[in-house]
């Protein structure tokens, strides 16, 4: 066997384990260590090489920007037991419910404060599931609309900061995960707003379909209770994201402070007590670890992937696209979308973006850009029917009167307007706007003969 085959032999090693349907991480783990024997009987590696290992699992160990996924996972259960959704979703139904299409609106504007704080697409969805749809069916919305606005609203917890996508990508590209909240703001406010607009014209061309809520949802103390149900998420809001875009603490650190300002304001409505605080320790435990894993079996593999060159495979693929930059963002964008109909975004990020970030680099491209870009590419993952997590949890908890034919058409529309956010970053890169910090590495100044599109990074 040749060399040269043994990167690519291997790939297809990993696509198989993971077809035969066994754990992702333990399958990149199992891949890493078949070829790394297979190689060095061969004589193409050493195996002892492996000693590696221990190094890079420890490193993975101490990352403190990983820090950061237990906090805002744990932040984020401890506001979905607080009742803050129910308020939200309460209030703001009052101020928008006499326009037309004002219980869609509100579902966005909710979808919106509630990724801002809890980041968790799960809590997002099911809350405004079971809240929201049945009123906008009582009042007679659209059954496709009113579960597409909620599953898409959901989703914008994985774009808006302090999206955990955003964690994973930053630390996976070597860029500062400040810098990617920074720049996905931009878009991930776009996206909320194209979600109105959308609902804004089926309002207009289908009015039948968004009524109006002619009486029953405005009171004399209204203006108090938006107050009171706004100020707190708001709040918290400025503690986590104000101090990071502020430069006075790190991700991290925002994190702990936000973990510690649910634990106040489940405190402040009286619903912290010792069972709450179990369960959300117990689910941040399993999903830090469900990462923890797949990121040191990434590791095994990425190391043998390497002493076999595998990245110079990959590279010598990516480059010699035809179109240079742009036709390999074009070909990563329609893989990271092909994949998402099958994989978790978490399995993306340590399986695809390692592959991926070298060659970005090379080329020139902007790394926060780049980042940033594949977050919104990533979004989709939860609204691809039929895999699409978010359509599974707003199907868990719709009324029966709802198909789940109704979720995915539904659904269809909004996903439409994520690829199109796509496309715009893709066509108007100044969209992602980041302020580079001290200890960033710039990506390497190569070009190809093809026009600048305006997403490089300028030469020095």
């Amino acid at each position: 066997m040749s060399f040269e085959f043994m990167a690519p032999l291997m790939f297809s090693g990993l696509v198989v384990f993971l077809l035969l349907g066994y754990p992702v991480a333990f399958s990149l783990a199992a891949n890493g260590l078949l070829f790394a024997f297979i190689g060095s009987q061969m004589g193409f590696m050493g195996f002892e090489q492996l000693q590696a290992l221990p190094d890079r699992v420890f490193g993975i160990m101490a990352n403190a920007t990983l820090l950061a996924i237990p906090f805002f996972t744990f932040m984020g259960l401890i506001l979905e037991r607080s009742g803050m959704a129910e308020e939200l979703l309460d209030t703001l139904g009052q101020i928008f419910g006499r326009m037309r299409g004002g219980l869609a609106y509100a579902v966005v504007v909710v979808g919106a404060l509630l990724a801002a704080t809890t980041g968790v697409v799960a809590a997002s969805v099911i809350a405004m599931g079971l809240i929201s749809l049945p009123i906008m069916l009582r009042h007679g919305y659209d059954k496709r609309l009113a579960a597409g606005v909620i599953a898409a609203s959901g989703t914008l917890a994985q774009i808006i900061p302090p999206s955990l996508v955003l964690i994973v990508l930053g630390d996976q590209l070597g860029v500062p995960v400040g810098d990617m909240y920074r720049g996905a703001l931009i878009p991930a406010l776009s996206l909320a707003a194209l979600y109105m607009l959308y609902v804004l014209g089926v309002s207009l061309v289908r009015p039948e379909a968004t009524p109006a809520l002619a009486h029953g949802l405005a009171d004399t103390g209204l203006w108090r209770k938006t107050l009171t149900a706004l100020a707190p998420p708001l709040l918290l809001i400025f503690l986590v994201l104000g101090t990071i875009f502020l430069g006075i603490a790190t991700p991290t650190e925002g994190g702990a402070m936000g973990a510690t300002g649910a634990l106040i304001l489940a405190l402040g409505k009286g619903r912290l007590n010792l069972e709450l605080l179990r369960q959300a320790l117990e689910r941040t435990t399993r999903l830090t670890s469900f990462v923890i894993f797949i990121l040191i079996g990434s590791t095994v593999f990425s190391l043998v992937f390497q002493l076999l060159d595998g990245d110079d495979w990959v590279e010598g693929l990516l480059t010699a696209l035809p179109g240079g930059e742009l036709g390999f963002l074009l070909v990563v964008n329609l893989l990271v979308f092909g994949l998402a109909f099958f994989l978790d975004f978490f399995e993306i990020a340590f399986i695809i973006v390692p592959l991926l970030a070298p060659v970005a680099a090379k080329l020139g491209i902007d790394l926060v850009w780049f980042g940033v870009l594949l977050g919104i590419n990533l979004q989709t993952s939860f609204m691809h029917p039929p895999f699409g997590f978010s359509l599974f949890y707003l199907r868990s908890v719709a009324p029966r009167e709802v198909k789940t034919t109704d979720i995915y058409w539904g659904a269809m529309p909004f996903l439409g307007i994520q690829i199109l956010m796509v496309a715009a970053v893709l066509t108007f890169p100044g969209m992602v706007s980041s302020t580079p910090e001290q200890g960033r590495t710039a990506p390497a100044q190569i070009r190809l003969d093809v026009p600048d599109p305006g997403y490089l990074v300028p030469p020095p």
